[in-house]
């Protein structure tokens, strides 16, 4: 029996899948909720182990990141099928990154939400083909390549220097360091890949081969 949770704002479409998921058997859904700090108040009040599947959309209306939800539960060691409209490229490349396990869309048929719930359960890999064509053709995050001074910044400060260190590393002055990390920042926003926190900065120079997760060098 694979356990799952389905975590959506919109209540209509939990019902519609749990409603799928019940006719189908071989799934239990031990959970149903807006957002995943609900889902994670309900496990410590219930003392529930980590469920194996969660169906999770993409964006909530709780303020989020995509990052911020799928890494939660990936940790715990459930998989996470995305289940949205997907209609964002860029948001879908972050979901993926973050160790998404596939992505369904919502226009797709209720029995390919129950096949993928039951193909994840099994351990066995979800095909991404339809995305990952999007998303190897995402123009916006094509256009927001940094340049090469900026990888050189970015690379430094999210392997954990100081601002000043790095300025005075590359020889430059502080405020231009300073300069490339905001424009870094805004480069980011808007293909939907934010990077408010230095912690988040250091997620995307790992996710664009900047740095290396062994040791942290800068890529070349």
């Amino acid at each position: 029996m694979t356990c799952v949770a389905l975590i959506d704002d919109h209540e209509s479409v939990r019902l519609g899948v749990e409603a799928a998921c019940l006719r189908a058997g071989g799934i239990r859904v031990v959970f149903s909720g807006a957002t995943v700090l609900e889902h994670l108040i309900w496990r410590r009040a219930h003392g529930v182990v980590p469920v194996d599947v969660v169906v999770l959309d993409l964006t909530l209306g709780d303020g989020t990141t995509v990052t911020e939800n799928v890494t939660r539960f990936t940790a715990d060691g459930s998989s996470v099928i995305i289940y949205s409209v997907a209609d964002r490229p860029a948001v879908v490349r972050e979901a993926l990154a973050a160790g998404a396990a596939g992505v369904i869309s919502k226009s797709s048929p209720i029995e390919d939400v129950v096949g993928a719930i039951l193909t994840v359960g099994r351990g066995e890999t979800l095909s991404n083909v339809e995305w990952a064509t999007a998303v190897d053709g995402d123009r916006e995050f094509a256009a927001a390549q940094l340049s090469a001074r900026e990888r050189e910044v970015l690379g430094l400060y999210a392997s954990g220097l100081p601002l000043k260190l790095v300025a005075d590393r590359l020889g430059i002055a502080f405020s231009t360091a300073k300069e490339n990390i905001n424009r870094i920042r805004l480069k980011y926003i808007e293909v939907g890949r934010p990077a408010p926190t230095k912690v988040d900065l250091h997620r995307r120079a790992l996710e664009d081969g900047i740095l290396f997760a062994e040791g942290g060098d800068r890529a070349g």
